[in-house]
């Protein structure tokens, strides 16, 4: 494993615990686990994004090789990609037999758990994959996690820009801001708002951010109630400084992946709400059902870690490129979409490279330029010569698979999306949800 990657890692807990958007405007930097030489048209098809045809791929090599580690821990992750649990815990149980310490199988079989609350067999594979933050986090955990009370919820935007803004309660205390964003995975507090909600840590690490240093610390909410939905026992950080101040004071808090994975969710960007369900068959049908009537077709929804992925394009002056997009939600950023490597070069995306933004990849610095792609477009939503960034230094495969380009908030201010995290779909419809 590439020490880089260890880095990665070690960055989702900052974003997990700091209450920043502004890391939305660019990726990470590390790389995931290479595909080894040799392994032929499975590692291709899974780099390209093809993941069902890898993961039947990966099957044949099992079947003449059923000791292959390599593909045991891709087909595991292909399910995972696609919350297939019982495939991915098959497939991933598979490579720990074969190599107890071999980290990213133990990574991904304890993200596999923690997806189903399954959180005390989840904290022994953390431990092994050497995230002992998130071991004896989520050994603390007693009883039921992320319990729901009530059906659904109708969260109005208090702002859209440059966060998006809406209310919530923590721990039946008076309303505070949160804001939200899908590269982050859990809920987040200020170190403020933890200490009023009477938080104690039970994991806690000093690690370094943009330059400085701040403690991140781990523990257990009573109580977080978005509008008519409550979620109890439910996993939170919060973050401050040396001296224990707020690290953040642009909002009281950030939602992140984990909790919108619990719920069917919609971002109503364009009726500027966050609209929240309990996920039943009866939800996943009604939520079909509206996207049919809205000319919405189901796209493909896949989770890495907590970053969101779907099927989506990019072209400029020199053609265009079909494959794996980012989609992600909330955060701060002022532009539609990042373009990752070389692609803006090889599409002959305009971009003005005498203008550099400097900016931050999950606290580490990075450099972005202005460009203004031909389109973009996820299904039938499309935006045309609007302002992105392109990243040059960026990997196109930090999880693994290519991903030539990232859509930001900006994109999705025209529609409203919701994710279906049990049939693994995404639906984006022009205007406001009904």
């Amino acid at each position: 494993m590439a020490d880089d990657r260890k880095w990665d890692r070690r960055s989702l807990l900052r974003g997990a615990a700091v209450l920043t958007g502004a890391a939305a405007t660019a990726p990470l930097l590390g790389g995931a686990v290479a595909a080894s030489a040799g392994r032929g048209d499975a590692d291709a098809l899974f780099k390209a994004g093809e993941f069902e045809k890898a993961g039947r791929a990966y099957e044949e090599i099992l079947k003449k090789d059923p000791e292959n580690l390599h593909a045991a821990r891709r087909r595991g992750y292909v399910a995972l990609l696609a919350n297939k649990f019982p495939d991915a815990e098959k497939y991933l149980k598979t490579a720990v037999q074969l190599a107890p310490s071999d980290r990213d199988a133990n990574y991904f079989l304890a993200d596999c758990y923690l997806r189903q609350d399954k959180f005390s067999l989840a904290a022994p594979r953390w431990k092994a994959a050497g995230e002992d933050g998130y071991a004896k986090w989520f050994a603390a955990v007693r009883g039921e996690a992320y319990q729901i009370h009530g059906d659904i919820a109708r969260l109005p935007f208090q702002q859209m820009d440059p966060i998006p803004l809406l209310e919530a309660s923590v721990n039946g205390g008076p309303p505070k801001r949160f804001t939200f964003y899908t590269g982050a995975p859990n809920l987040s507090l200020t170190a403020s708002v933890a200490k009023e909600a009477g938080l104690s840590p039970v994991a806690s690490q000093k690690v370094d951010f943009e330059g400085g240093a701040i403690w991140a610390y781990y523990g257990i909410l009573d109580s977080f109630k978005l509008g008519g939905i409550e979620l109890r026992n439910v996993p939170v950080g919060w973050s401050s400084t040396e001296s224990g101040g707020d690290v953040d004071t642009d909002s009281d808090g950030m939602i992140g992946t984990w909790v919108f994975h619990h719920l069917l969710t919609t971002f109503d960007y364009a009726g500027r709400q966050l609209i929240l369900r309990r996920r039943t068959p009866e939800t996943a049908r009604k939520a079909r059902a509206a996207a049919t009537r809205a000319g919405a077709e189901p796209l493909p929804l896949w989770l890495a870690e907590q970053y969101l992925h779907s099927r989506g394009s990019i072209a400029g002056d020199a053609g265009s490129r079909t494959g794996v997009v980012g989609v992600n939600f909330g955060g701060r950023s002022e532009s539609a979409a990042v373009v990752f490597g070389e692609t803006a070069k090889r599409l002959g995306i305009r971009s003005d490279y005498d203008r550099p933004i400097g900016t931050f990849a999950h606290s580490h610095p990075a450099v972005t330029y202005p460009c203004y792609p031909k389109e973009i477009r996820l299904g039938d939503a499309a935006a045309k010569e609007i302002y992105c960034e392109t990243h040059p230094q960026a990997a196109l495969a930090p999880l693994g698979f290519d991903v030539r380009a990232a859509l930001f908030h900006c994109f999705f201010k025209p529609y409203n999306i919701t994710l279906d995290f049990t049939d693994m779909n995404l639906y984006i419809a022009r205007g406001k949800a009904t």
